[in-house]
């Protein structure tokens, strides 16, 4: 009974965790500036799976393999330009990938072409288009959604996708990212949903492994760093030419207290930062596992460094602080504003506004002697400011006392490591 309990408590943790999810910010950058001349679709219903696929990209699970050591000089893959990162358009420019031009008929009449695919240690990047002379349907996911790559050795499930629609309305290019699949497959199979009863589909392709392009990079990297909650431990890298991924191991009890992530841990090659694509975790029974993804590494490479900048920090306070509305606070150099308190059928409520990454703990009100403590945490809402991104969100206490104080016992946020770790590129 106690490792189902357990069991049970990882999987509700997981839950949790990844509906509070986020990319890094520069990714919704990135993706948006490929995305610009997309035409405005107007959803009809939220789609499970368009949401899986958005959180996937930060979930690739990475399995290690030894890829014939042949270099692949093919032909290019064209129209796809306008949604190529600058790394994946440079190995397009180099001919490094492999053409495909397999075509099915989807069941609302759309012709799926796939045409052609990167693959290396690190992923399977496939581009693909969907065209339809009568247009594309307003919401994609009701004509194809991709779910997952199959073959000799291969279950690749998808981590994201890039699209972009023409003007008339009649095709779409686009791009999805998968999991690498085995050197011994020689034919792969896509697996889709299609239309608003969500129908399985698929369709299989040759694939040639002596055309995956060679790992750049794979070594050790054993170097553990001490924060205010825990340990973070970074164990490999390897870097592909279309990415590079860093794995490691966590035990932080405050990980997920903020939505910051890993956004603070910056790859530096030749003194530039490389780009973040983003991260994954897995929950473990002996801590976290987890995963960081950047762009690929430039050809010529003398120097390679983790920066572990910024991380979720903890810091005990006990604040006593004078409750009144419309106050401006200052909990150990981070801002807390107390906007509106009221007494309603739930208790008494304060609703207050921090910096987005801000977390309060052992949070309580007190009347005299009487000190109650936070029952629960409503109506979260993100605010943008001109400089920065604030959360604001009700507190609330079930008591009908109105307090006089608001005591907090510490907080959870941002904190400057600043540390360095060295990665060998001999």
């Amino acid at each position: 009974m106690k490792a189902l309990k357990k069991i049970e408590e990882v999987l509700s943790e997981e839950k949790r965790r990844i509906a509070e999810m986020t990319p890094p910010p520069d990714f919704e950058a990135r993706m948006r500036s490929a995305l610009d001349a997309k035409p405005t679709r107007k959803s009809k219903r939220k789609n499970p799976y368009i949401m899986m696929a958005a959180v996937g990209v930060l979930c690739f699970m990475l399995i290690s393999y030894n890829y014939n050591a042949f270099a692949f000089y093919g032909k290019k893959i064209f129209g796809y330009e306008e949604i190529m990162t600058g790394t994946m358009k440079d190995l397009n420019e180099k001919g490094m990938g492999q053409i495909i031009e397999r075509k099915t008929t989807l069941i609302d009449g759309t012709e799926l072409i796939i045409d052609g695919i990167m693959t290396d240690a690190n992923q399977l990047v496939m581009y693909y288009t969907l065209s339809n002379p009568q247009g594309i349907a307003d919401s994609l996911e009701y004509v194809f959604i991709s779910d997952k790559i199959t073959g000799f050795l291969t279950n690749a499930h998808g981590g994201g996708s890039m699209e972009l629609l023409n003007d008339e309305g009649t095709e779409i290019k686009g791009t999805m990212y998968f999991d690498p699949v085995s050197p011994f497959a020689k034919k792969l199979t896509l697996h889709f949903w299609q239309g608003q009863e969500y129908q399985e589909g698929s369709i299989t392709f040759p694939y040639d492994p002596n055309k995956a392009m060679q790992t750049q990079i794979k070594q050790s990297i054993k170097e553990t760093v001490k924060v205010d909650k825990g340990t973070v431990t970074f164990k490999t890298i390897t870097a592909t030419p279309t990415s590079t991924v860093i794995e490691g191991k966590m035990d932080v009890d405050n990980f997920d207290r903020i939505r910051f992530g890993f956004e603070g841990v910056k790859l530096i090659a030749n003194g530039n930062t490389i780009d973040n694509v983003g991260y994954g975790v897995r929950s473990a029974f002996n801590g976290s596992k987890f995963d960081l993804r950047f762009d690929g590494l430039p050809d010529e490479l003398h120097s390679l460094e983790l920066a572990f900048n910024e991380f979720v920090g903890y810091q005990k306070i006990e604040e006593q602080i004078l409750v009144a509305e419309n106050t401006q606070h200052d909990l150990d150099g981070n801002d807390l504003r107390i906007k509106r308190i009221a007494a309603t059928e739930r208790g008494i409520e304060i609703t207050i506004e921090t910096d987005e990454n801000l977390l309060l703990d052992g949070v309580s009100i007190q009347n005299g002697d009487k000190v109650t403590p936070i029952k629960t945490t409503i109506g979260q809402r993100l605010n943008k400011k001109t400089d920065r991104i604030t959360s604001e969100r009700t507190m609330v206490f079930e008591t009908k006392s109105m307090p006089e104080y608001l005591l907090i016992k510490g907080i959870h946020y941002v904190k400057e490591y600043n540390q360095k770790i060295e990665i060998s590129v001999d």
